[in-house]
């Protein structure tokens, strides 16, 4: 049975802003839950200290290691959390996380949380994500 997906979307700004208020999951046979990502080399060291857009690309980066090595890709994200420790500057960068979601035809439900802090305190932000296949 193929994946169907259904935005529910009572209001649209989010839409512009590259989420949806909800989605309807259908037909999907696997559920991955993605830890929080951050901007971590692969053996576990903090990379780009005080560079937000940096952070950001690494995040994402390690988000999609996780996808991929579970068979799926940024398109089958339904679920993306968002912490950062200044909420002000992730939005200067937010073009960074939009254009790789916008590449993968994917908008999914957003949330963004502002933090005292991140578990390693040169961190600046963190990506927790749901995908179905």
């Amino acid at each position: 049975m193929a994946v169907e997906r259904t935005a529910v979307n009572p209001v649209t700004w989010s839409v512009e802003m590259g989420f949806n208020q909800g989605e309807v999951v259908s037909g999907h046979t696997r559920t991955l839950y993605i830890s929080g990502q951050t901007a971590m080399s692969g053996d576990g060291k903090p990379q780009h200290d005080g560079d937000m857009a940096a952070q950001l690309a690494l995040s994402i980066d390690n988000l999609e290691a996780v996808l991929g090595e579970a068979g799926m890709s940024l398109a089958d994200l339904v679920r993306l959390n968002v912490y950062t420790t200044d909420v002000d500057l992730l939005f200067q960068h937010y073009g960074v996380l939009a254009a790789r979601l916008g590449a993968a035809a994917v908008a999914p439900t957003t949330t963004m949380l502002g933090v005292t802090r991140l578990a390693i305190s040169t961190l600046m932000v963190e990506l927790e994500g749901t995908a179905v296949a």
